[in-house]
C-alpha cells in the first residue's frame, strides 16, 4: 500500500508521512467527554474531525481500530488534582447515582453525534470500567520509581521523571523553570512539587465513587484511564492518539510521562490536535460558561442564536476550517455555511437532471486527484470543499444550457462528489420533517406551477404572472427550463 498521506505530529510539530506500525491495521486513540452535561459546540469539533480521520483512513484501505473513551471517574474540577470529581458533584446536586448522571448524558452525547453523522468507534471503553487496569499502572510506576505514597494517595513524581526524561516534550513547557518557581509548599501539602499529579487519590469520606486498592479506597487520577485503556484496546505502542488542543497540557503530557515511567517506552508514535472553537476570541467550554450546546442549535434555544442550525450546517461549518485552525462562532458564519451546503447539495441533486452530450466543455479530468491530494495534506478538507464549489460551477453551467458534459465525465462528477462529499466529509442530505419539507408541501408547489404552465400555455398570463409573483413574494426562486420549470426556497 502507498502511503500518500502527510499528517501533522504535534511531538515533532512537523507533518509527517503516515506509516502505521502494523500495516494494515491503525490504532488511533480519542479522549472522549466527561459525561456531566449536554454536548456542545466544542465537542462537535473533536468529534467530527476524528471521524473525518477514522472515514479516510478507512478508505484508503486500513483496518482502524478506533478506540474513544468515556470519561466517568477521577476527572476533577481543575488539574491541580483538587476539587469534587465533576460527576460525583452533579450526583450530589441533583440527588442522583454517579452512573445515573453518566447514563443519561452518554445517551444525549450519542444522539448528538447520531445526528451530525460521527461515525461510532470501534471500543467505547468507559474509564469507571478499568479500574483494575489503572491501579496496574500504578503499580508498575511506583515499581519503576516514578511516583510516591502520600497520605493513601499516590503522585507521578515530575523531578525525578524529568532527570532522566523529557517532562515537557509535547507542550514545549520548561519543566526545569517550572519547578524552581514552585518548590516552596506548604507543610500541609501532599505533593512533593505541585507540578506532581495524582495516579490514584484516597477518598474523602464524602466522596461517593470509590473503590479499594493496596494503598486506599479511592478513586483514579484522571490522566490514568487514557494510558492504560489505550494500552489494553491498542497495546504498548499504537499509531495515532488524539484529542483537542487544550488536552495538549497537562492530560497528554501526563500521559506520555506514564507511559514511559510504566513500560520503558512511548507509547504514541503521532499525536494530533484540533484547535479550539472560540466565540469573541474566546475558548467555548462549559468551564467558562460561555457554551452553547448541540441540541440548543438544532432547536435555535439560546439568546445568540438568530436561528435553529441543523446538524449538518453545524457538521459543515466546522469542516470549512482546518483541523488545526481555531474557528470563531458567530450567526453569519454559520448562515453562510448554510448557504454553501444546501449550494453543494443541490448541485449534487442536479447531477441526475444533466443530459449527457458527445464532448464536454468543461473540465472534470483531475478534479479527484485534486481532492485526494488535499485530503493527503494533513487532512485539508476546506480545500477539498473549496474543488467541489469549483465543480459546481461547471455543473450550473450544464444545466443552463450553457456548456456540454460527456457521458463519462457526468459518471466521473457523481463518483467524485458522493466519495468526497457523503463518505469522506461524512455530510448527509436531511429532512427536517416540517411542513417546508414534507412531500405533500413538494407537490402542492409541484401543483401550482404546472398550473402557471397551462395558464402560459392558452396564453392566460395574467394568472401565470399572478401565481409566479405571488411564490416569489413567498421566497420561492422559480426558473423556467426546456423540460418545465425547477423551483427552491430561498433562506
Amino acid at each position: 500500500m502507498e502511503h500518500p498521506l502527510n499528517i501533522y505530529n504535534t511531538l515533532t510539530r512537523k507533518k509527517e508521512p503516515f506509516v502505521p506500525l502494523h500495516e494494515p491495521f491503525v490504532g488511533m486513540y480519542v479522549c472522549g467527554p466527561t459525561v456531566y452535561g449536554d454536548a456542545h459546540l466544542g465537542h462537535a469539533r473533536p468529534a467530527i474531525t476524528f471521524d473525518l480521520l477514522f472515514r479516510y483512513l478507512s478508505h484508503l484501505g486500513y483496518k482502524v481500530r478506533y478506540v474513544r473513551n468515556i470519561t466517568d471517574v477521577g476527572h476533577l474540577e481543575n488539574d491541580a488534582d483538587e476539587g469534587e470529581d465533576k460527576i460525583a458533584k452533579k450526583a450530589r446536586l441533583e440527588q442522583l447515582e454517579p452512573m445515573e448522571v453518566v447514563q443519561y448524558y452518554l445517551n444525549r452525547y450519542h444522539n448528538a453525534m447520531e445526528a451530525l453523522n460521527v461515525l461510532p468507534p470501534s471500543i467505547e471503553p468507559h474509564a469507571s470500567g478499568h479500574i483494575i487496569e489503572q491501579i496496574e499502572l500504578v503499580k508498575q510506576i511506583l515499581d519503576n520509581g516514578f511516583a510516591y505514597e502520600s497520605e493513601g494517595s499516590i503522585y507521578f513524581d515530575v523531578e525525578k521523571y524529568n532527570k532522566t526524561h523529557h517532562y515537557g516534550k509535547l507542550s514545549g513547557r520548561n519543566i526545569d523553570e517550572l519547578l524552581n518557581t514552585t518548590r516552596a509548599l506548604d507543610g500541609q501539602e501532599e505533593k512533593r512539587n505541585s507540578v506532581d499529579f495524582a495516579l490514584w487519590k484516597c477518598a474523602a469520606p464524602e466522596h461517593i465513587m470509590r473503590w479499594p486498592s493496596p494503598w486506599s479506597n479511592g478513586f483514579p487520577g484522571w490522566h490514568c484511564e487514557c494510558t492504560a485503556m489505550g494500552r489494553k484496546y491498542l497495546g504498548e505502542q499504537f499509531d495515532i492518539h488524539g484529542g483537542g488542543m487544550d488536552l495538549i497540557f497537562p492530560h497528554h503530557e501526563c500521559e506520555i510521562a506514564q507511559a514511559v515511567a510504566s513500560q520503558g517506552k512511548d507509547a504514541v508514535r503521532y499525536w494530533m490536535h484540533n484547535n479550539m472553537i472560540t466565540i469573541n476570541g474566546q475558548k467555548m467550554g462549559k468551564s467558562l460558561g460561555n457554551f452553547i450546546t448541540l441540541d440548543q442549535f438544532f432547536q435555535g434555544a439560546h439568546e445568540s442564536l438568530q436561528q435553529a442550525y441543523s446538524p449538518m450546517t453545524i457538521r459543515f461549518f466546522i469542516l470549512q476550517a482546518h483541523y488545526r485552525s481555531t474557528v470563531d462562532f458567530s450567526n453569519e458564519a454559520l448562515q453562510a455555511s448554510e448557504k454553501g451546503l444546501a449550494r453543494l447539495m443541490e448541485a449534487t441533486a442536479n447531477l441526475d437532471k444533466l443530459i449527457p452530450s458527445a464532448t464536454s466543455s468543461i473540465d472534470v479530468k483531475g478534479l479527484r486527484a485534486k481532492c485526494y491530494e488535499a485530503m493527503n495534506d494533513d487532512l485539508n478538507s476546506p480545500i477539498v470543499i473549496s474543488y467541489l464549489f469549483d465543480a459546481t460551477r461547471g455543473i450550473n453551467s450544464v444545466l443552463a444550457g450553457q456548456a456540454t458534459i460527456s457521458g463519462e465525465d457526468l459518471e466521473e462528477l457523481k463518483s467524485v462528489f458522493h466519495l468526497f462529499l457523503f463518505d469522506i466529509l461524512g455530510l448527509k442530505e436531511e429532512t427536517a420533517g416540517t411542513e417546508n419539507n414534507n412531500e405533500a408541501y413538494e407537490k402542492a408547489i409541484d401543483m401550482l406551477l404546472s398550473l402557471r404552465m397551462q395558464a402560459k400555455a392558452n396564453k392566460d398570463w395574467v394568472t401565470a404572472d399572478k401565481i409566479r409573483n405571488e411564490l416569489t413574494a413567498l421566497g420561492f426562486v422559480i426558473k423556467d427550463t426546456k423540460e418545465g420549470f425547477e423551483w427552491k426556497l430561498n433562506k
